[in-house]
């Protein structure tokens, strides 16, 4: 599986998680190199989501990526991974 956003390959990995319909990616599969710092938070079913923002060819994708550093029980297999959203296409 692959995460492309503005035309850049932001993580890829034969290793991924489906949750919600969600590809958790684990997190080492990410390339660090196009994320920067965000302080969003949001809490829900699977426990509190962190967030990263990606910064690809100057433009910003603010809060397109989370991860739960402590995932509920029901869905601890997420533990040490990462899914996108807001235009991020995951694809295989």
């Amino acid at each position: 599986m692959k995460a492309i956003w503005n035309g850049v390959i932001i993580a890829e990995s034969d290793d991924t998680v489906v949750v919600d319909g969600n590809h958790y990616f684990p997190e080492a599969a990410l390339k660090r190199e196009y994320t920067t710092f965000s302080n969003h938070r949001t809490s829900g079913v699977n426990g509190q989501a962190h967030y990263y923002s990606l910064l690809v060819n100057g433009e910003m994708n603010p809060d397109a990526v989370w991860y739960y550093p402590e995932p509920s029980d029901a869905v601890r297999q997420i533990k040490g991974r990462v899914a996108f959203w807001k235009g991020v296409q995951v694809v295989d």
